[in-house]
C-alpha cells in the first residue's frame, strides 16, 4: 500500500504562519472597518484647514472615529441637508445662523441633548435654535475698507453705514448678493438706518436702489473672490465679517474691519445635529465639543469667531481681535431669522429686479 506524500515541516509551518497573517489582517480591517465614520459639512477655505486639523482631529483620535469633511458655503450645505433628507449622509452641519434656521424649520435637525455646558452660553447662540442648534462663534458683519487707499486719498475711515452710498467709492465697493448673509444683513442694516426693519422693509431697498448699487462693482459671495477684489485694489470698501476681514489683514493685507456707529449685525456660526444621523450619539458630543472652552478658543485664535460660551477666557491679543465678552455681544444688532426667512423668497426676487439687475 502506498503511503500518502507528506508535507514537509518547514512548508507547514510556513503555511500556518501565512494563515496567522491573512486572519490579522482581516481581523485589523474589521476593526479599521468597525469604527464609525462622522460626516461634517461646514465651511471651505482657511475654516475647513482650522476644523480638520485643530477641532475634528483631537475629537477623533479622543473617540475613536474617522471624520469626514464636506465643505461648501452655508446655502450649498443647506441644499445637500435638503437633497439628502430621505437618507442623511451628513451627521454635524455647521452653517450661517440664517441657513440654520431655515434647516431647523425644515426639520432637517434633531433636537440637542441637554447638556451642562448649553446652560452656560449666551441667550443670543441659543435663541434662534430652539434647542434643536446652537451658536458655535460670533462675528460681526459691518465694514471693511483698504487702510492704504483710504490714507493716500485721504479719506477718513467709513463710520456709517451710508458709506456704502458714497460717491467717492463709486463703483469701488462690494456688496455680497442677497443669497449671502452679508448680503441680506446689509439690506437689514440700512433699513433700520432709514426707519424700518426686518418687518418694514422697503425703506432698506429704497437706498439700496438709489445709492448703494450704483457704486457697487460686484455682489461675488465667495470669501476667495472677495479677498481677490480687495487685492487687487478693485474694491476698496465692502460689506464683510470681523472674522473674515481679520484672516486677510493676518496676511499683511492693509484691511481693516469698522463697526458702523449704527451698530455692527450679529452672525452666528451655528452647529446642529442632522436628523436621521446614523450616529447620533457621537454627533451630539461633536456639538457639545463643539461650545467647550478648548475648542472655543481654537475658534477664535484661528478663524476670528467670538466665544459663544462666557466662561471661556482669551489671551488679550487675541480678545481684541473677537466680539469678545457681554457687553460686545449686547452691543451687536440681533436678526430675527423666523420673520427674515418667512420673506427671503419674497425678497431675494426683489433684489434681483431691483438692486443686482
Amino acid at each position: 500500500m502506498r503511503k500518502e506524500a507528506r508535507t514537509p515541516r518547514r512548508v507547514r509551518c510556513r503555511r500556518w504562519f501565512v494563515a496567522i497573517g491573512a486572519l490579522a489582517v482581516t481581523g485589523w480591517q474589521g476593526v479599521v472597518a468597525a469604527a464609525p465614520t462622522l460626516v461634517v459639512a461646514g465651511y471651505g477655505g482657511s475654516s475647513e484647514t482650522m476644523f480638520r486639523t485643530q477641532v475634528l482631529a483631537p475629537f477623533a483620535q479622543a473617540h475613536g472615529v474617522s471624520i469626514t469633511y464636506v465643505a461648501g458655503t452655508s446655502a450649498t450645505n443647506l441644499a445637500r441637508l435638503q437633497a439628502q433628507r430621505a437618507h442623511p449622509q451628513i451627521d454635524v452641519a455647521v452653517l450661517d445662523d440664517g441657513p440654520m434656521q431655515q434647516a431647523d424649520t425644515m426639520g432637517l435637525c434633531q433636537p440637542l441633548r441637554p447638556a451642562p455646558v448649553y446652560a452656560d452660553l449666551y441667550n443670543i447662540a441659543k435663541v434662534n435654535g430652539e434647542g434643536k442648534s446652537v451658536g458655535i462663534g460670533i462675528v460681526a458683519t459691518g465694514l471693511a475698507y483698504n487702510t492704504k487707499v483710504f490714507a493716500e486719498q485721504r479719506w477718513k475711515p467709513p463710520t456709517s453705514w451710508t458709506a456704502l452710498g458714497d460717491p467717492r467709492f463709486h463703483r469701488r465697493v462690494l456688496v455680497p448678493s442677497i443669497s449671502n448673509t452679508y448680503g441680506l444683513q446689509t439690506l437689514l442694516a440700512v433699513a433700520r438706518v432709514e426707519g424700518g426693519d426686518a418687518q418694514h422693509i422697503d425703506p432698506g431697498f429704497a437706498y439700496m436702489a438709489q445709492h448703494v448699487a450704483p457704486s457697487v462693482l460686484s455682489f461675488e459671495t465667495a470669501s476667495g473672490t472677495i479677498s481677490e477684489l480687495f487685492q487687487t485694489g478693485a474694491v476698496v470698501l465692502g460689506v464683510w465679517g470681523s472674522g473674515r476681514t481679520l484672516a486677510l489683514a493676518r496676511t499683511g493685507f492693509p484691511v481693516a474691519f469698522v463697526v458702523p456707529k449704527e451698530g455692527a449685525q450679529a452672525l452666528l456660526t451655528t452647529a446642529c445635529v442632522v436628523n436621521g444621523s446614523a450616529h447620533a450619539t457621537l454627533a451630539q458630543a461633536l456639538v457639545q465639543d463643539l461650545v467647550s472652552p478648548r475648542v472655543q478658543r481654537i475658534l477664535a485664535a484661528q478663524a476670528g469667531w467670538g466665544p459663544t460660551n462666557p466662561t471661556v477666557t482669551l489671551d488679550p491679543a487675541v480678545a481684541k481681535t473677537v466680539v469678545y465678552g457681554a457687553d460686545a455681544v449686547a452691543h451687536l444688532v440681533p436678526v430675527d431669522w423666523k420673520t427674515v426667512n418667512a420673506q427671503r423668497a419674497v425678497w431675494t426676487a426683489r433684489w434681483m429686479r431691483e438692486i443686482e439687475r
